[in-house]
Formats: structure tokens, C-alpha cells, sequence
């Protein structure tokens, strides 16, 4: 049995459940992607609509053109929706509680991939002692998004 996807933004105001299977996850990376999530790519997943239901609050939308907008916390800014007036709703996976059980299957709109993409995973890392370093900061510090799952 499916036990559903749950989701939100990092400051909790948006949260989100989809029960059943989820569609197509995809990378897509478009230049509008690219502004909207202020990254690389959008890694987004098809959610049919009838499944989806916002547990708290509700996005904002833009209308980032004349047939899409995008949903994101009114609060935060986290990206959150991609709705072109489907059935579905594109939901961004890295808003997922469980990100890691919605793996990318295709990339879409290369078009726009930017050039030095494909060496991202060839690049350094940091050196034991950089790391060191920074686990030293990160070490007392207090999140204040919201944790995976509701409580």
C-alpha cells in the first residue's frame, strides 16, 4: 500500500499531501525554470490534481507566462508548484518531505542546460581540512525552516 507524499516550504506556512502514485519526475532546464527556482534546473514530479491537497495554507502563484504559472510560499519564496492547466500539478521535489523517493527519470528543455552542467559531479571537494572547518560552524546552528513531516 501507498503511503503518500508529503511536503512544503522551509518555513512550514505551505504544506501539501499527495495520495497515490505520483507521475513523471523530470529536470527540467529551461531558462523560466532556471529564474523560478533561481538554479541550475527545476526537479519537478507530476502530481494528478485530484490527489493533491494543500494541509496548510496555500501557495501564491505567478503567472510566469501566458499558459503557466508557479505556486511558492508567500512567506518564504520556497518554490513549490508548476501548474500549466493540466490534470496535474508539477511539484518541486526538493519541497518533498522524502526527496529521495522521487528520482529524476528524464531531463527536459536543453536547450537552456547550461554549458558546464554535465561536469558538476567531476568537481572537488573539500579538503579535510576544509571540512573540518565548516563542520565547526554548522555544528551550533539552529534551524529555523521547518522539519520534514508535520508533528
Amino acid at each position: 500500500m501507498d503511503e503518500g507524499y508529503s511536503g512544503g516550504c522551509q518555513c512550514g506556512r505551505v504544506r501539501f499531501r499527495v495520495d497515490g502514485t505520483l507521475g513523471r519526475a523530470s529536470i527540467c532546464h529551461c531558462r523560466m525554470c532556471q529564474k523560478a527556482f533561481g538554479s541550475f534546473f527545476a526537479p519537478l514530479v507530476s502530481a494528478p490534481a485530484e490527489h493533491l491537497t494543500w494541509t496548510r495554507g496555500e501557495p501564491a502563484w505567478f503567472q510566469s507566462s501566458n499558459k503557466v504559472r508557479r505556486g511558492f510560499c508567500p512567506a518564504c519564496g520556497t518554490p513549490l508548484a508548476y501548474d500549466w492547466g493540466g490534470p496535474a500539478l508539477e511539484l518541486a521535489i526538493g519541497a518533498f518531505d522524502e526527496p529521495e523517493r522521487v528520482p529524476p527519470t528524464i531531463q527536459v528543455g536543453l536547450e537552456h542546460r547550461l554549458s558546464w552542467f554535465s561536469r558538476l559531479a567531476d568537481l572537488p571537494t573539500r579538503t579535510p581540512e576544509e571540512q573540518a572547518r565548516a563542520e565547526r560552524f554548522f555544528a551550533d546552528i539552529v534551524s529555523c525552516q521547518h522539519p520534514d513531516h508535520d508533528t
